[in-house]
Formats: C-alpha cells, structure tokens, sequence
C-alpha cells in the first residue's frame, strides 16, 4: 500500500491497469480459440495439416479448447470473490493493515478517534520489531488525533440516574493518563529507532474538541478506514462504581475506502485525507508534551 513514484508514473501505472483489464480477456480468448480452429482445420483440411506437420495438433487443438473453458471459469471465480469496494471489517483486524502499511519505505499512519488502544496496541509491536528487522521500511510518521479530555464533555462521562451525560473530571483525567502513556512510550521508540539509524520516526498526539464519534485510520494516504463509535456504550470500571458512557472502539465495525476502488471510493479518500490534514494542522499539542514531567 506505499506510494512510490512520481505522479506521472503512478498516472501511467493506472492508464495500464486499465487497459489491461479492458483488452486482456479479448486477447486471451482470442488467442485460444485461433489456437483451436487452427487445430481443428488441421485435422478436417488436408493442405492445412500438410503444412502444419499433420496430426500433432488435434491434442493441441483439444488443449485450447480446454484451456479456453478454464479461463472463463478462473475470470467468472475472480469476479465472485473480488471484494466490494466499500467493504467492512472489524477494528480487531486492524493488525492486518499495519503489516501491510510497514511494506512501504516510507510509512504513514494517521488516527482520529478516541484513545486509540487498538491501533496503539499494534504499532507498539511493529515499531519494536523495526528494531531489528526494518525491512524496507526506511521513514514512520504516526499521527494521533484523540479528544482533549481536559474539557468538560458529555462523552466519555458518568451517567446519571435519568441516564443523561454528567461530567466526570477524574474519568477524563484516566482516559487522559492513559493516552499520555500511550504517546510517551511510541515516541520513545520512534527516538530509539531514529537513533539507530536504519530508520527515522516519529510518533505525535494531538487534541480536538469535542466527543468521539467518528474512528478513522489512515494509512499510507492510499487506504482509509471509516467507523462510528457506539457513544451511548457504557462501562463499569469495579462493582461498586457508576456506569460510565465510554465507547467501544474494538467493536467498531470499518468500511473501506482504497485507491483501488472506483471513482467514489478514491473521492472519499482524497477527501480525508484533506479533512486530516486540516484537523492536524489546527489541533493543540497536549499539555504533558509542554509540560516538564511531575
């Protein structure tokens, strides 16, 4: 899923594709079936098979036609089990997607949502594994968008006995302890890997206002994943706590967005990569990265 190369190459790339998908079939079942008349008349025309050392080309003919009927029948499964465009995953699989991300020289992986655990989870282990086995991958940008949860907020909040939102600050200041952690132990080993040299990274919390509604991940600019938080989940952190409304992100379900789905889907795309950018460009660093450590 890296990009590589200019945009004229990846433009010609594309137009190729294209005009392979559009001419390949015609060509192929041409080709077949010239191969099976050819055997056929062999066979049937006397100055035909003369000239074409007589009888080798009935089996030859026979393959063809065989051949042919396999082609069809290999198109016919392709086109069944090609997946839609839009289709949907759930977050537990997002592991799959970071490996798949970490093939490219140069990664970059962006998140907006609410902590981030699951995705957090799966960088962890690739940025260790960077350590001693980079692969290609040469550069790691990862950028985090998670809520400020030094605002009062009607999610993430307590729930109160007529079940309506009601601020609670030591809720948020545990969600915000924990997306504190988070981000100082992938930066740490974004600077280890830095300081290694095979590969330069770099790991970044940022805050937005607001609740978390939306999941997104990023990855490489060329593969968007897209989901809504269950914001009325709720939680029990010990028996003898208060529920809490604290989305879910591992049962968020994802659709898919890719450049190699079709014009909509590369619409969609472009357009958050666009609305990211935005997001980052005006969101506040977080008070423990401009603060000296306690």
């Amino acid at each position: 899923m890296g990009m590589s190369g200019s945009p004229g190459s990846d433009g010609m790339a594309q137009r190729f594709r294209r005009l392979q998908a559009r001419y390949e079939p015609v060509v192929t079942r041409t080709l077949l079936l010239g191969l099976f008349v050819v055997g056929v008349s062999a066979q049937l025309v006397k100055p035909i098979g003369d000239a074409l050392e007589d009888k080798a080309f009935l089996g030859g003919a026979l393959l063809s036609l065989v051949g042919y009927v396999l082609y069809e029948s290999v198109k016919d499964l392709a086109a069944s089990l090609r997946l839609p465009a839009r289709a949907q995953v759930e977050s537990r699989e997002l592991g799959t997607f970071v490996s798949e991300a970490f093939r490219a020289r140069t990664v970059e992986i962006s998140f907006l949502g609410y902590t981030g655990e699951t995705l957090y989870n799966e960088l962890h282990h690739r940025l260790e594994g960077l350590q001693e086995d980079p692969g290609p991958t040469r550069h790691v940008n990862v950028r985090f968008l998670i809520p400020d949860f030094g605002r009062p907020m009607t999610v993430p909040s307590r729930v109160g006995e007529d079940g309506r939102p009601q601020d609670d600050p030591d809720f948020r200041k545990r969600l915000e302890e924990k997306c504190r952690e988070y981000d100082q132990t992938l930066s740490g080993l974004a600077e280890r890997l830095t300081r290694l040299g095979r590969v330069t990274a770099r790991c970044e919390y940022r805050l937005y206002p607001g609740i978390p509604t939306d999941k997104v991940c990023v990855f490489n600019r060329e593969l968007v994943l897209h989901g809504l938080y269950d914001v009325t989940a709720r939680t029990v952190l010990r028996s003898s706590d208060p529920e809490f409304y604290d989305p879910k992100g591992y049962r968020t379900d994802l659709t898919v967005w890719s450049r190699e789905g079709d014009d909509s889907a590369k619409a969609v795309l472009a357009t958050w990569n666009r609305h990211f950018d935005s997001l980052w460009g005006l969101a506040p660093t977080p008070p423990w990265r401009t603060a000296p450590a306690a």
